[in-house]
């Protein structure tokens, strides 16, 4: 098929132009700027025909996928290897408690009680699996409480739980690519992440931060940032040719790049090249939801949500008292993190998407519970707070 550049000038300056007036409005309503890019998407998309601005979907998709590259060297470059070893065990069970809790179920739910297929259980239960550390931290941000106790293990979690995710993804892509469930195939997928990250932190650590270093010292922005650049499309070239997921390698690259000298330099020249692909991410999600398909889904959707933050919350409070933290610290743990969605679960329907193993439903469904759960999230946890204060104030007055 030929694209004509005329159609890719076309169809760029329409995604970015509503892109800017629905994150402006979002703005002006105090949400996320995730949800304009949403809902920017479904109003240009070849699903809402009154509004079908889109030329060429296959260049938006690939747009997307680059957006997803960059949007997760974003977030690697926030967890360096030192700041991953400090974290602990303990934020280490709770968030093996808290993603494998609500992944089992996620699909329990999804496969026996709603009667979604296989891969469509899998896809949705580890999207709801997800918290938006990013949002998460902004709240607490805002509490002015993000140097207390509760709030470094959040903060940990949502680091730990991130790969988890990061790895549980890149092992679903490569099932479903196969399409064999044999037990050697499952254990082919799982040891290939696994190589895949020991070979990022044992070898690549030794490497990358030290090319990092040496074009730093150089001088020359413009020169590294193409070689940032270079070292995210490579590893996520390797983790594509290994069969799993893109989104693997670029997250590992900027946890390797996160090591070099020039962390703070280096994110700062990547993040307005993420911002850009990233809201063509987000409206790409948007375009391909199908919101005639709403009726269907939005019933099992919000029956998800509900799993997923009664699972959360229970997985983290059990989790978090097993490990010695006290009721106050452990509650406001569990509220924080009980909210799902952020920008993994978008990614993890996209890449089910994109390998044709989930129905045409998931990708709507999971867009709009991310929607849905962007805009609770804030009110969750700022809920786990008050309820913190509620309880000290009751036990003065007793």
């Amino acid at each position: 098929m030929v694209i004509e550049i005329g159609q890719i000038i076309h169809d760029f300056a329409i995604i970015m132009t509503v892109a800017a007036v629905m994150a402006l409005i979002s703005f002006k309503l105090k949400q996320p700027m995730v949800i304009g890019f949403i809902l920017a998407g479904m109003i240009i998309g070849p699903y809402t025909p009154l509004f079908n601005f889109i030329l060429n979907v296959e260049v938006l998709n690939l747009f997307a996928e680059i957006g997803i590259i960059l949007l997760l060297l974003i977030v690697g470059m926030e967890f360096p290897l030192e700041k991953l070893r400090k974290i602990g065990r303990k934020a280490l069970v709770i968030a093996i408690s808290e993603a494998l809790g609500t992944f089992v179920a996620g699909y329990i739910v999804g496969y026996y009680a709603l009667n979604f297929s296989f891969f469509d259980s899998l896809f949705l239960a580890l999207a709801i699996s997800v918290t938006s550390s990013v949002l998460v931290m902004r709240v607490l941000e805002e509490l002015n409480v993000i140097r207390e106790e509760a709030s470094l293990l959040i903060l940990g979690v949502c680091v730990i739980e991130d790969i988890i995710i990061i790895s549980m993804l890149a092992i679903l892509q490569s099932l479903g690519s196969t399409g064999n469930l044999s037990i050697s195939e499952i254990g082919i997928s799982v040891g290939s992440v696994i190589a895949f990250i020991a070979a990022m932190i044992i070898v690549g650590s030794k490497i990358v931060p030290r090319v990092v270093n040496f074009i730093g010292r150089l001088n020359k922005p413009d020169l590294l940032i193409i070689t940032i650049l270079g070292i995210v499309f490579s590893l996520s070239y390797i983790a594509y040719e290994i069969g799993i997921s893109i989104a693997t390698g670029a997250f590992f690259a900027g946890v390797l790049i996160a090591e070099s000298k020039v962390q703070v330099v280096s994110k700062v020249m990547a993040t307005p090249i993420r911002d850009m692909f990233a809201a063509l991410f987000f409206v790409s999600v948007g375009a391909l939801m199908d919101i005639t398909l709403l009726p269907i889904f939005i019933l099992p959707a919000i029956i998800l949500i509900l799993v997923s933050i009664i699972a959360k919350f229970s997985a983290v409070f059990l989790a978090a008292k097993s490990q010695g933290f006290d009721r106050t610290t452990s509650i406001k743990t569990a509220f924080s993190l009980s909210s799902s969605g952020g920008e993994l679960a978008l990614v993890t329907a996209k890449v089910g998407s994109n390998i044709g193993v989930t129905s045409s439903f998931v990708l709507p469904m999971i867009g709009a519970m991310t929607i849905i759960t962007t805009f609770l999230s804030p009110y969750i946890v700022k809920a786990g707070w008050k309820f913190r204060e509620d309880l000290l104030r009751r036990r003065k007055t007793m």
